[in-house]
């Protein structure tokens, strides 16, 4: 098994690709190992000394470090925790994982509908790439909130990619979007 790394725009986080499946659907994110009761992969990294956030995609890993940790010392171990966990067919997750992005939900009106198929069509493919994702929260008095996971949460670029790349578009295709903010939730 051979898996690639890729830096991340966020110096926190690496991206992994095994090369092989690791969520059927949806994306999944760890905060911290008491999150963790679901996946026993991302337990297993949690167990790893400096790690400090795990985010699972369909096709890759996303795993962020503490400040104190460095990159040469943490990332032989995280591979090697992952090839042993993926070459021996060990569980990922033990559910289904929701699917993030835009599901229609009866509540939705119009707009909202839009902004759900802009961020899903425009947005999160591009945010995956980097080894995060960007999920639509709510859309409220002109304001669409947004959680970032994976390598976008915490990244020092979020912010530039929230005002000046997700809310430009936003704004230029539905008049009724004012502002875009990071979901003070998450």
């Amino acid at each position: 098994m051979f898996i690639q790394t890729e830096d991340t725009p966020n110096p926190a986080t690496v991206k992994f690709i095994p090369g092989q499946k690791i969520l059927e659907s949806g994306t999944r994110d760890y905060a911290s190992p008491q999150d963790t009761a679901s996946s026993p992969l991302a337990a297993r990294l949690f167990g790893i000394v400096g790690v400090v956030r795990v985010f699972l995609a369909e096709d890759f890993i996303s795993v962020s470090k503490a400040d104190d940790t460095d990159w040469s010392m943490l990332k032989p171990m995280i591979l090697a925790a992952l090839m042993e966990h993926l070459s021996t067919g060990q569980t990922i997750v033990k559910e289904t994982p929701k699917a993030n992005g835009a599901v229609q939900g009866e509540e939705d009106d119009e707009i909202t509908l839009q902004i759900k198929e802009l961020l899903e069509e425009r947005v999160r493919p591009m945010v995956a790439m980097d080894g995060g994702d960007i999920v639509f929260d709510r859309f409220e008095d002109g304001i669409v909130f947004l959680r970032m996971q994976g390598a976008c949460s915490g990244c020092p670029s979020s912010t530039a990619t929230l005002k000046m790349g997700i809310e430009n578009m936003l704004k230029h295709y539905i008049p009724e979007v004012v502002e875009v903010r990071p979901s003070p939730d998450f």
